[in-house]
């Protein structure tokens, strides 16, 4: 029997909003904190590309049997709630606090694919922008909050434990009320349930590089700005006008995602590379910073959903593609742009968005390609 869907969606938005607040104090604070307690950038860049590579390996095992279970689902949770809480001994420790942090990428990498197909298939395509925006107003209620109580690092590590612990509260419960999903949820056909990369090359090529160029943005968005005379009070605002601007997209983005899905998602990635050369060309201009943040509405809010809207359609397989997705963009991707990033910040600190803007620019190459041949996509509304 299915759990209704009202109280469904309430948990789903309540985990959003707990799980992107956690996301918020670990890409916009700890990279500053660990900066404050003496690591360098390179040796920031490594910690953060952990966990993403764990992101990436993840979903090879599908391939050999894993399977998704309920059982595996509070696993999954439980790690990331246990590195998040290793990361208070561990945070002047470069090993253990490596090791936390593959601990949590190991948990994030298996808890939003699950939560993200359950919200597709109970809530639907039109409305999932619209529970999907309270993970942004998480993100940006916590770095509204935070930034007025961060005298130490500590208290920044404080309230990522205090997130994740919520966030496993709130992703219990929906694995509760969903009960034992299978990893794949196919036709009865051998062949529907098989998934490939190989027919769709241009378009997972495009998901690994778009998330390529958001490495400097994610991992050293906090330290370039106040580095270039920017207040960590303002660098926080310029994090929260982004998320406006994202929940405005989510928000509204339904009669977009009518259209050509596939155009989409070059146009967006051509527009996150204007993106990052407006804030390599004009880093310590508020009024520029602040127009590039606008951008995250199509960067980020309307790339996402046309991305997982164009798997749910294209593949019968959907929690697999999905496991892929974020495996390959938010794994792979997350993995050399942390890395590439900390490289680039050390030795070449002007260059760290251009990187970032030329990545961008090979996405929509990619996506290009990969629309040119095919006939328009559009979501069903069924």
């Amino acid at each position: 029997m299915k759990p209704n869907v009202s109280v469904l969606s309430v948990l789903i938005a309540s985990f959003y909003f707990f799980y992107f607040a956690l996301i918020g104090v670990h890409i916009i604070f700890i990279p500053k904190i660990l900066s404050q307690v003496g690591f360098e950038p390179s040796a920031i860049g490594v910690i953060f590309a952990s966990a993403p590579l764990v992101r990436f390996a993840i979903p090879f095992l599908f391939l050999k049997g894993f399977r998704l279970s309920q059982k595996t689902f509070f696993t999954a949770l439980s790690l990331m709630a246990f590195g998040a809480i290793g990361f208070y001994p561990a945070l002047e420790h470069f090993w253990p606090l490596l090791g936390m942090n593959v601990l949590f990428g190991i948990g994030i990498a298996l808890i939003l694919p699950y939560i993200e197909v359950i919200a597709l298939e109970h809530i639907g395509k039109e409305r999932y922008g619209k529970i999907r925006l309270f993970g942004s107003i998480g993100f940006i209620a916590i770095a509204l909050i935070l930034v007025n109580y961060l005298t130490t690092p500590y208290i920044g590590i404080g309230f990522l434990i205090a997130m994740a612990l919520s966030t496993l509260m709130f992703g219990a419960l929906i694995g509760l009320k969903e009960g034992n999903i299978p990893s794949n949820e196919c036709g009865a056909s051998d062949e529907a349930c098989r998934f490939s990369i190989k027919k769709h090359i241009p378009l997972w090529i495009g998901f690994f590089l778009m998330q390529v160029s958001f490495g400097p943005f994610y991992n050293f968005f906090t330290i370039y700005t106040t580095d270039h005379g920017v207040s960590l009070e303002m660098t926080v605002w310029l994090w929260s006008f982004g998320v406006i601007a994202e929940i405005m997209m989510f928000y509204f983005q339904g009669k977009l995602l009518m259209r050509n899905l596939h155009a989409l998602l070059w146009i967006t990635a051509f527009i996150t590379a204007l993106r990052w050369l407006l804030v390599a060309i004009f880093p310590s201009s508020l009024m520029v910073l602040f127009a590039s943040q606008t951008l995250h509405a199509f960067s980020f809010a309307l790339f996402h959903t046309a991305a997982i809207s164009v798997l749910f359609s294209l593949y019968h397989a959907r929690r697999l593609s999905q496991q892929f997705f974020f495996g390959i963009s938010y794994g792979l991707g997350g993995f050399v742009g942390a890395l590439g990033a900390g490289i680039v910040y050390q030795y070449a600190p002007s260059y760290l968005f251009v990187a970032g803007a030329v990545a961008a620019l090979g996405a929509a190459v990619a996506f290009w390609i990969n629309n040119k041949p095919k006939k328009m996509l559009v979501v069903d509304n069924q």
